[in-house]
């Protein structure tokens, strides 16, 4: 996932949407109502503010930490505001040494995917945000294309070493420039006034245990209920996922929400449907560019018949690139509108935009989801007792 915080790329004419906030209030059966969506509550877990992933492919680690810190909340631990800049920078170290060894066939970019937070978390463990920032070249937010060009560089030269004999020290360069812009790695740090070094700050007060949690997908080119590397270049871990037919999915993502657990969610946001103006992510059952521009409008103004999704159509998506890994978000509910059609409460970060239902946060129909999503992270209590035992849990 490597979707950079953009202004206006995803959405659609502005003409059009300067139009969709205008609610258009009528009174019936002795109540005022509203002309749009009405949206009422169905499961609503608490999660740590919306944050902002600035000019960076980050949101792999952005949305990770943010389903660890509900995790903490869940488990009745006060949330730690967790370093999202710690996990790219040992994520860095080690696809650089994978990038090397395989003689530059692999994706090294600012991209990664939901399960890499637990991979450093249980190799390396975890530091607070105020100890580690990751901005050392003078601004507030993250840019870090000319750091991903410099560290590119590096391993680039590496790979192409033309003497047939790799140098001792290109690591030591590699973290040189990454301390130069996201800071030394600290050994040891001062928290609450306790010393801890990023292996006992992840045990004594992240307290999450790495194995506890799964990720799902559902793709029928890979047999159903048996673990698959999702083929997305940024899964440079080759990570494994429960492979789900997507009913299963689906109800695994339903049955967490309303059990009290979030969900980690790495999806494709380039189709049309996916609207930060609008707060809303969704996809019509009539085509895009068979609309007129009142049907568009009408898409986001009010309820509408969705595009039934199947197995068949979602994959489909996939293997022709029309649906990609490009972002991750956390899943942090449901709604559903006054017609019954259910929409998921989804946490960006991409800071604390404005829209007309929730700040920082879009509604992710069900269609969409069914239909847009790469995999979701959970943990594995999370998912029905009869289907986890099916998937060997």
């Amino acid at each position: 996932m490597k979707t950079i915080f953009i202004a206006t790329g995803l959405a659609l004419s502005s003409a059009l949407f300067a139009q969709v906030d205008l609610i258009n209030k009528v009174s019936g059966n002795g109540a005022e109502t509203t002309q749009g969506y009405v949206f009422t509550t169905i499961v609503d877990l608490e999660a740590t503010p919306v944050e902002n992933q600035g000019q960076s492919g980050t949101c792999w680690s952005y949305s990770a930490t943010s389903f660890l810190e509900s995790e903490m909340i869940r488990m009745g631990k006060a949330p730690v505001d967790l370093s999202e800049m710690y996990t790219v920078r040992k994520v860095y170290q080690d696809k650089a040494e994978k990038y090397v060894r395989l003689h530059g066939s692999l994706n090294f970019a600012q991209g990664g995917a939901l399960p890499d937070i637990l991979y450093v978390i249980e190799k390396y463990g975890a530091v607070p945000e105020e100890t580690y920032t990751g901005l050392q070249y003078g601004t507030t937010i993250n840019k870090h294309d000319e750091l991903e060009g410099s560290l590119k560089g590096i391993v680039e030269t590496v790979k192409e070493n033309k003497n047939g004999e790799i140098t001792p020290v290109w690591k030591k360069g590699f973290s040189g420039v990454l301390d130069a812009y996201l800071g030394s790695e600290p050994s040891t740090f001062l928290y609450k006034g306790k010393t801890y070094t990023p292996r006992t700050f992840a045990d004594q007060m992240v307290g999450i245990n790495p194995s506890d949690y799964v990720q799902l997908t559902s793709f029928s080119h890979a047999p159903f209920y048996s673990l698959h590397a999702i083929e997305v270049p940024d899964n440079w871990l080759w990570s494994l996922s429960h492979n789900l037919p997507l009913d299963d999915m689906m109800l695994s993502i339903d049955h967490a929400l309303s059990t009290g657990y979030s969900v980690a969610w790495a999806c494709d946001v380039s189709e049309k449907g996916f609207s930060l103006k609008n707060g809303l992510a969704v996809v019509p059952a009539k085509a895009w560019k068979d609309m007129t521009p009142e049907e568009i409008l009408a898409v986001y103004n009010s309820p509408h018949a969705s595009m039934e999704i199947t197995q068949e159509n979602r994959q489909a998506a996939y293997d022709n690139y029309e649906t990609q890994d490009d972002h991750g978000m956390q899943i942090t509910g449901k709604v559903k509108d006054q017609n019954g059609h259910v929409f998921y409460i989804v946490k960006n970060s991409w800071g604390d935009r404005d829209n007309p239902y929730r700040k920082g946060y879009i509604y992710a129909s069900e269609a969409f989801v069914r239909y847009k999503t790469i995999s979701v992270m959970m943990h594995k209590n999370g998912i029905e007792k009869s289907l986890r035992k099916k998937m060997g849990l």
